[in-house]
């Protein structure tokens, strides 16, 4: 029996999570089917409830709803822990089991799929929501000089920071004056809205790079910000969405997709 599963979130018509899963489950012949759900901001854990009751076997979370997920789950993973946020929700005999899998695929797309070394480097993260709380602890992990966290409201960033590392700093974009960063990543919601973070013009060092999270066919604005004020190499989260997306349908099915192939045909398709 085909078993179902889909994203949810608001807006979701952006979602490229069912053509990566459909590919997945093409490639590993696993007969699932994939689809878009948009909740409403006020009706998450319905749609939720509403899925599984009809058959669901599991779902992505994406903005602005892994807050609420997190809170929804009937048990978590160590990371979606940490992370107090859950972007991949499991569906079993059990309850609802939440996991955090936007670290891994961050982590996985700049070292593996990017080639870039994150150990002695300054990193900067703009964001304090779900989509940061989520990359934190992996960014963590992999030794940086220095993680700065900024926000548009410094003391739910300074918040986030407290609760995660005395190791991390965070603060107001206007902190951010003086400081130079080796890595920064886009983790609002801005390119959504059509904006960018407002940055200082000097924010990037020698050889930089601009990582946004979202994804779209052209720069994001903050991408275009970024290219013009002397980030060396600029990207989008296709990647990051792949590699989490092969973390959570291995959660799901027990089998682990290869990403290449699935990257390769994506940034083709543009």
């Amino acid at each position: 029996m085909t078993e179902r599963y889909a994203v949810i979130g608001n807006p979701v018509d952006h979602s490229r999570s069912p053509e990566i899963q459909s590919a997945f489950a093409r490639a590993t012949r696993q007969d699932i089917e994939y689809g878009r759900l948009l909740a409403p901001r006020d009706g998450f854990a319905e749609t939720v409830r509403r899925f599984r009751s009809e058959g669901g076997r599991g779902a992505n979370v994406t903005v602005p709803f892994k807050e609420q997920a997190f809170r929804l789950a009937d048990s978590l993973s160590v990371r979606a822990q940490a992370a107090q946020a859950v972007n991949t929700l499991r569906f079993d005999a059990s309850g609802i089991f939440g996991d955090n899998t936007d670290g891994a695929g961050l982590v996985a797309d700049l070292k593996c799929n990017l080639g870039i070394s994150l150990a002695g480097r300054r990193i900067l993260l703009l964001g304090a929501g779900g989509a940061a709380r989520g990359v934190l602890h992996p960014l963590l992990a992999e030794h940086p000089a220095a993680l700065m966290l900024v926000n548009r409201t410094p003391e739910k960033a300074r918040a986030l920071a407290a609760a995660v590392s005395p190791l991390l700093r965070a603060g107001a974009f206007d902190d951010l004056r003086g400081e130079r960063f080796d890595v920064v990543v886009n983790a609002t919601a801005a390119s959504l809205a059509g904006e960018a973070p407002r940055l200082p013009a000097d924010i990037f060092v020698s050889g930089a790079l601009a990582y946004d999270m979202m994804y779209a066919a052209n720069d994001t604005p903050f991408m275009a910000w970024a290219r013009a004020h002397g980030a060396a190499q600029i990207v989008d989260g296709l990647g990051m969405l792949v590699e989490q997306a092969a973390e959570s349908f291995f959660l799901w099915r027990g089998v682990r997709p290869e990403t290449a192939p699935v990257l390769a045909m994506l940034r083709n398709a543009r």
